[in-house]
């Protein structure tokens, strides 16, 4: 899947020139916490709900200790100034912000707003806005194919067969698997040394096309104690060990 599928086209914007005030009742009115800021339809900015954190209206302008003032210089002093007091967005945006492409897949673009530390991505063609990407935009992906049916009813043994493959796959997979499936309900066998390696086993298997329900039997063993816990039953008032 790629960016353009699941972006938001009708992007609200602001203009450089647009008063603080102005933009940060935009994005109250809206119900949005970041605008990307346009001159001539070219993306020249975006600016965010954490761009009006330090303000002298509210008093939270930063201070910083004197020694610190000396080592970062009087340069950033005077930013921290325009920051708090710039009337315009332009004196508090962000420029040359990081940007995807409609054809950027979801992959690329989850890894450069982990990377950026970014919640949102303006979307770009040839340096002019086409959209906007932003978790909320990720969220609904995931919620609209969570709930999509995927295909035809499969054999129990065709079931079996899809689940094996992804956890003989997978490095974390049991010691001695044993699979069955019988009216789309897994039984899981085997020995796993992390607690971890259980849950994603019955997520691979609840993520298998045709599985209705997992019963987890697998047996978690201490590699250095030798101490062995069963899977709790739900009418167990504790864990089985040995």
């Amino acid at each position: 899947m790629q960016t353009g599928q699941i972006m938001t086209r009708n992007v609200i914007t602001v203009l450089p020139e647009t008063p603080v005030a102005d933009a940060a009742k935009t994005m109250l009115d809206n119900h949005i916490s970041g605008l990307p800021v346009v001159e001539n339809g070219r993306l020249v900015g975006i600016v965010t709900e954490g761009d009006f954190l330090r303000r002298a209206e509210i008093g939270t302008e930063r201070r910083r200790p004197k020694w610190l003032q000396f080592i970062l210089g009087s340069g950033r002093e005077a930013m921290d100034y325009v920051q708090a007091h710039g009337r315009k967005v332009a004196d508090v945006m962000t420029r040359d912000p990081f940007t995807a492409s409609e054809e950027t897949s979801l992959q690329d673009l989850v890894a450069a707003m982990e990377a950026h530390h970014v919640k949102r991505l303006p979307v770009t063609r040839a340096g002019r806005l086409v959209g906007i990407i932003t978790r909320a935009n990720l969220l609904r992906a995931v919620s609209g194919l969570a709930r999509e049916v995927t295909g035809p009813a499969a054999t129990d043994e065709t079931i079996r067969a899809r689940l094996v493959e992804t956890l003989m796959a997978a490095d974390w997979r049991p010691a001695g698997l044993q699979v069955t499936v019988r009216d789309g309900v897994a039984d899981l066998h085997g020995i796993i040394i992390d607690e971890r390696a259980r849950q994603a086993a019955i997520v691979a298997a609840e993520n298998t096309t045709g599985v209705k329900a997992v019963h987890d039997h697998l047996l978690l063993i201490d590699n250095w104690s030798g101490f062995y816990a069963e899977p709790l039953a739900a009418d167990d008032p504790a864990p089985r060990a040995g």
